[in-house]
């Protein structure tokens, strides 16, 4: 990891008084990200905090000091720092939460979460403390070996008035922007986000095993589907879903998709995929013959 990584969006931000520090706990994607990129955003990243037995320690050593921050063991030492963020899997956020409450004094602290279906109220343990809690979820795809750029990037952002404000702040900086997110809307608003990015990867995948099972080589798939998925991706940005849709169903060409439909039968998974896709395509966007298209979606 270098310091070349941070994205150039956030630097040559004016100086705060005092940098405000930062713990990270949990450094797995998004907490590398944000141990990267806080620092060219004015913060200074103190610790970053991960089990003492936990798997990638190389990395954390490794991401410690390109942050000029510090490892330390969860839970064993305060963290004091201005802010805490907890970085880690969903199910283990509260977990976490209860773990640190015990280790120090959180009034005056704030404390996010990055979960994009679980609410602020996770934080409970560190709220009860005198924390100030809130759940700031980027919505963007953290993977390994990747820093993607916050410049643009909306925040979901819900909890207590004070981590409300430190949250838009801190976004700011990092030259991203923030919505007000209900409680109740959080898990649709993650499944969102979920039809924008990892289930676009298990399409990717179908789309692979139906390129294999047409003889196409593995080596020329993305040479044969990126211009074909750029120019749809285009066509959506620029027009809305309707006017990017395109293929037989728009056309009404029930034969043709009654032959897909029966040659895929050899890529079962993939099939159910074409189904779903059809089904929703013939609900909510423009096709021809609608009635006998749907008749063969049933067979």
């Amino acid at each position: 990891m270098r310091k070349s990584d941070i994205l150039p969006s956030v630097r040559n931000l004016p100086p705060t008084n005092r940098p405000l520090t930062v713990s990270i706990v949990g450094p797995g994607n998004l907490g590398t990200a944000l141990a990267l990129t806080l620092p060219a955003a004015g913060y200074s990243v103190k610790f970053i905090a991960t089990r003492a037995r936990g798997g990638g320690r190389k990395q954390t050593r490794s991401l410690a000091r390109a942050a000029q921050a510090r490892v330390v063991e969860l839970g064993k030492q305060p963290l004091d720092t201005d802010i805490v963020w907890i970085t880690v899997p969903d199910d283990a956020i509260a977990a976490t939460a209860r773990r640190l409450a015990s280790t120090q004094l959180w009034k005056g602290k704030t404390v996010f979460h990055s979960s994009g279906a679980l609410t602020s109220d996770e934080l409970a343990a560190l709220r009860e403390r005198g924390a100030g809690v809130a759940s700031v979820h980027p919505m963007m795809t953290f993977v390994r070996g990747s820093v993607p750029e916050f410049a643009g990037v909306a925040f979901a952002v819900e909890g207590d008035p004070a981590a409300v404000r430190a949250a838009r702040e801190i976004t700011g900086r990092l030259g991203g922007s923030t919505f007000a997110i209900r409680k109740q809307s959080k898990v649709l608003y993650h499944a969102f986000g979920s039809f924008a990015s990892p289930l676009v990867i298990a399409l990717m995948a179908s789309l692979e095993s139906v390129a294999k099972a047409a003889g196409i080589r593995p080596g020329d798939i993305k040479t044969m589907m990126v211009p074909l998925l750029l120019q749809t991706l285009r066509n959506y940005l620029k027009h809305d879903a309707a006017l990017a849709f395109s293929g037989p169903l728009v056309r009404g060409d029930v034969a043709t998709v009654r032959r897909h439909l029966a040659e895929l039968k050899k890529v079962p998974e993939a099939r159910g995929v074409y189904v779903a896709l059809a089904k929703v395509a013939l609900k909510s966007l423009p096709a021809k013959n609608r009635k006998a298209l749907e008749r063969e979606l049933q067979n």
